[in-house]
C-alpha cells in the first residue's frame, strides 16, 4: 500500500536517498528544503510524482505555515521524518536570537510534529533523525540564553531530540509511533564534509535505515525507542534521555521557546 511520506531537508545527503528509496516502491514522498533551486532538482530525481515544499526551518512561523502547507493538500500523512540539520552555518544565531542548531535539530521538528499529528493516525510514525553525537543539554543553551561552540550546539541538539522523542512516544501511547535514529556516524554528506572535512563514510549506510524505520516492522511497537545504526540494533541513548526530570525539563524548555514565539 503507498503511504504519504514527508521528509525533511531532502535535497541533499541522506534524506534524497531515502526519498529516491520510497518514491521508487510507489510512495508518495513529499520533499522539504530550503531552496527552491535544489528542491527541482530533487523532485527531477525522483521516480514518479513528488510534491516540494520550501521552509527554513530556523524561522518557527515558516515551520508553522509548512505544516499549514501540507495539511491544505493533504487530510492524511503517514510518516513525518525529521531529517534536516545543522551542525555549522555561517550565521549561527538567528535574529530571535536562538542557536540554529537548537533551532533546526530540535525546536522545528518538535513543531511540525506536533503541528502535524492531527493529520496521522495511530499507524502512522515518526522518525527523529539523533546522532552518535550527545551531549547533556544546557537548558539556558536551549532557550537561546548561552552560546555554545559548533560540535557542543550540535550534540546537545541531537540529545535533546532523543529526549522531547521519548516523552512524546509516551504521551502518544496509542501512536503515531515516535522513534529517534542515529543514521550512522561519519557519512558522506554535506554536514560531514564541511564539518570535519573527510568524505565520509556511504550514505545508502543511513538513507536505509530510513526507509526502514520509516516502514519495516522492526520498528513496530517501539515506542520512543532510540536505534543506533552503528551498532545496527536498538539500545540506550545517553543517559540522560532515560532520565525522567532532564527529559521532561528539556521538553517544558522546548514549550517555553514556541510559547515565546507564539505556538
Amino acid at each position: 500500500m503507498s503511504k504519504t511520506i514527508l521528509i525533511t531537508g531532502a535535497t541533499d545527503g541522506i534524506g534524497l536517498e531515502a526519498a529516491k528509496l520510497l518514491a521508487a516502491e510507489g510512495h508518495q514522498v513529499l520533499l522539504h528544503g530550503r531552496s527552491a533551486a535544489k528542491l527541482e532538482v530533487a523532485k527531477a530525481q525522483l521516480a514518479g510524482g513528488s510534491e516540494t515544499y520550501l521552509a527554513d526551518l530556523s524561522d518557527l512561523t515558516a515551520v508553522d505555515k509548512l505544516a499549514d502547507e501540507i495539511a491544505e493538500k493533504h487530510d492524511h500523512l503517514d510518516v513525518l521524518i525529521n531529517n534536516a540539520g545543522v551542525l555549522k552555518a555561517p550565521q549561527t544565531i538567528t535574529t530571535d536570537g536562538h542557536d540554529i542548531r537548537f533551532m533546526v535539530n530540535t525546536h522545528a521538528p518538535y513543531l511540525l510534529a506536533k503541528r502535524l499529528l492531527p493529520l496521522m493516525d495511530g499507524a502512522g510514525r515518526i522518525v527523529n533523525l539523533s546522532s552518535a553525537a550527545q551531549a547533556p543539554v544546557n537548558l539556558d543553551a536551549l532557550a537561546g540564553k548561552a552560546r555554545l561552540a559548533d560540535i557542543e550546539a550540535y550534540s546537545q541538539s541531537k540529545l535533546a531530540i532523543t529526549m522531547w522523542s521519548r516523552i512524546m512516544a509516551e504521551d502518544l501511547a496509542e501512536g503515531p509511533l515516535v522513534v529517534s535514529v542515529n543514521p550512522g556516524s561519519l557519512l558522506a554528506t554535506n554536514m560531514v564534509k564541511d564539518g570535519f572535512g573527510i568524505a565520509g563514510n556511504d550514505i545508502g549506510i543511513g538513507s536505509g535505515i530510513l526507509h526502514r524505520a520509516a516502514l519495516s516492522d522492526e520498528f513496530e511497537g517501539k515506542l520512543g525507542a532510540y536505534f543506533d545504526n552503528d551498532s545496527g540494533d536498538f539500545g540506550p541513548p545517553h543517559p540522560d534521555a532515560m532520565d525522567d526530570m532532564k527529559a521532561k525539563a528539556v521538553v517544558a524548555g522546548i514549550e517555553a521557546v514556541l510559547a515565546d514565539a507564539g505556538f
